[in-house]
């Protein structure tokens, strides 16, 4: 006849046994418990090694300069844009040298703060201010 043995009462028997001084052995469960959707699969170890067909697009060098220069014309460091955008000094560095993947949400931000545009097909030129109609 089988016995349905709660975790509490197997819990209670380890105890007592390490209290009398018995060896106990225990092991680890790996994985257990754990939430699945964060493991990495072989898609994202593909994309994260870059192989030629599948890889991450990056910004283009003529974005990150035409950032840079407006920023230097506005007289702000990477530091002030970053800040006057929500984002880290570091996020800035990386648009400009290219390493950046593009986030819309980002680039519009700074479009908006330097005053030019960044996507499309006139990069570099002046961001047309969009009238609201009633």
């Amino acid at each position: 006849m089988c016995e349905a043995i709660s975790s509490n009462s197997v819990v209670r028997a380890i105890t007592a046994a390490q209290r009398r001084g018995e060896d106990v052995e225990t092991s680890k469960k790996w994985s257990a418990g754990q939430n699945k959707q964060h493991l990495v699969t072989k898609n994202t170890a593909k994309l994260d090694r870059e192989t030629e067909e599948l890889h991450h697009d990056r910004v283009p060098l003529e974005v990150g300069k035409v950032i840079q220069q407006g920023r230097q014309e506005k007289g702000m460091t990477q530091k002030d844009l970053a800040t006057k955008i929500n984002e880290k000094p570091q996020v800035i560095a990386d648009y400009e040298t290219g390493k950046a993947i593009p986030n819309n949400q980002v680039l519009g931000k700074i479009e908006r703060v330097i005053g030019q545009k960044l996507r499309g097909k006139d990069i570099g030129q002046p961001l047309e201010a969009k009238h609201k109609t009633k």
